[in-house]
């Protein structure tokens, strides 16, 4: 907590100290300016530069550091109310750098990804959605907004993450468009852990004989059979979600009692699918799947 605490200071003192300085500055001066010593800066300097939130160049036999445009750093978890705007407002406009920067920068400044996915992103893909619905927007815009969402949230893939062998997911999207909302759990799973095996888009794949293409991946993916496999499958139909959910229902005694399956899309109220949770919300599916591998421990 200390460290990380650390790290925002020197971040926040960086963005002062380069306000009045375009013409960068070389490590030297940052030391200084900073109070922090050489060798120290050094290491900081080139891990942000890592991150996109500095950049280098050398200059004879001087290297100037640059801010990258767009640097800000939050103050979470007070933040988020903050940032779900920026987000939206940035997206809409097609200003894809400044999307970008601002959840590096959110990430950089301690922010939860699960947290960020659910609060920033995915009120972003409503929202689109509804753009396209009241007929604000186009087919390619939506498609190109979604294309930008679908880069950010590659954003949280990039990070490395001490993955738990004991915690296995296949998430899937019966539709291409629920697609985005299969991205958007896989980088939430991600960022706690899962081992996570994104399939997407798979409408093409529906026949008699899913079932056994399924069992065989598993049996490749999840050799051991050890911890817990969680199968999620998000559809714009109910006829998707039944599909997936009989033929993941008609292999599951044959893999174990370790294999559960979420269901993620609007249903009737009399509707019954067999599954272990059947849910129109994200978050609960997300939570769910937190719950129960605690539960199988």
């Amino acid at each position: 907590m200390g460290r990380g605490y650390q790290v925002v200071k020197i971040r926040q003192k960086l963005i002062d100290a380069f306000e009045n300085s375009k013409m960068g500055m070389s490590g030297v001066e940052i030391s200084e300016k900073l109070g922090i010593n050489r060798i120290t800066m050094t290491k900081y300097l080139k891990v942000f530069a890592v991150e996109g939130f500095l950049r280098q160049k050398n200059m004879g036999n001087t290297t100037l550091w640059f801010l990258e445009p767009g640097q800000e750093v939050f103050d979470f978890p007070a933040d988020y109310f903050k940032v779900t705007p920026q987000y939206f407002e940035n997206l809409v406009k097609g200003n894809e750098t400044q999307v970008y920067s601002l959840i590096k920068n959110c990430l950089n400044s301690g922010a939860s990804m699960s947290k960020l996915i659910i609060e920033v992103i995915m009120p972003a893909i409503v929202s689109i959605k509804k753009l396209y619905d009241d007929g604000k927007i186009g087919n390619s815009e939506e498609k190109l907004l979604q294309n930008i969402i679908s880069k950010s949230l590659q954003i949280f893939n990039q990070i490395p993450i001490d993955l738990n062998n004991k915690k296995s997911v296949v998430v899937i999207s019966a539709d291409p468009q629920s697609n985005l909302l299969s991205e958007a759990a896989s980088a939430s799973l991600h960022s706690g852990g899962w081992n996570v095996f994104h399939l997407g888009d798979m409408s093409s794949a529906i026949n008699v004989l899913f079932d056994l293409d399924l069992q065989k991946l598993l049996g490749k993916i999840w050799k051991q059979k050890s911890g817990l496999m969680i199968i999620i499958v998000f559809s714009n139909t109910e006829e998707g979600l039944n599909f997936f959910a009989d033929s993941v229902n008609s292999i599951k005694e044959k893999l174990g009692k370790r294999i559960r399956l979420a269901l993620c899309g609007k249903i009737g109220k009399k509707t019954k699918i067999d599954s272990d949770l059947l849910s129109e919300k994200f978050e609960d599916v997300i939570q769910w799947s937190e719950t129960i591998y605690e539960r199988s421990k």
